[in-house]
């Protein structure tokens, strides 16, 4: 059996962010397979839409033997399960979680673009992926996370979250 290792980031910005963020763990680590890896936990300023709360975003390595289609299925289940309602594309949700990495797999389909397409845009993806993992390699563009951190041009602040 292959297994997977996939990266994940997790964010909330409505309710008890922290306790959603570590239900979501759980749940993914009896749904998809053992977390390796968490990075700690940051408040950022909200992304796309910015007339919102607060994210608290992290990072989990995790190891798996399910295909990228299955574990995006699984997450979204997982979303589903812990309150998520889809309503505006980038706005305020109880819980979010998104596929980085798989490996080094380069995909596009209908439902799943890896790596993550706006991964290397964004810094509150950035600081907590270079944190646990920076020597990681992006299949596409040949960098590793702390290359991709370093020429981020996200301005948007990301500071280590203490509760």
């Amino acid at each position: 059996m292959t297994t997977h290792t996939v990266f994940l980031l997790l964010g909330a910005n409505l309710g008890d962010r922290a306790a959603t963020l570590q239900r979501a763990q759980e749940a993914i680590q009896i749904d998809l397979g053992p977390v390796l890896k968490q990075s700690a936990l940051y408040e950022t300023a909200a992304w796309g839409v910015t007339d919102q709360p607060a994210f608290l975003n992290q990072v989990l390595k995790v190891l798996s033997v399910f295909s990228p289609e299955e574990i995006l299925e699984k997450t979204q289940a997982i979303e589903t399960r812990l309150g998520r309602v889809r309503r505006e594309k980038w706005g305020s949700r109880i819980i979010d979680i998104d596929l980085l990495y798989v490996d080094d797999v380069v995909m596009t389909t209908e439902k799943l673009t890896l790596p993550h397409p706006f991964l290397h845009e964004r810094r509150f993806t950035l600081v907590p992926l270079a944190e646990i993992e920076p020597e990681f390699v992006h299949p596409v563009f040949q960098k590793t996370n702390r290359q991709l951190l370093a020429e981020c041009q996200d301005e948007g602040e990301v500071k280590e979250w203490k509760s």
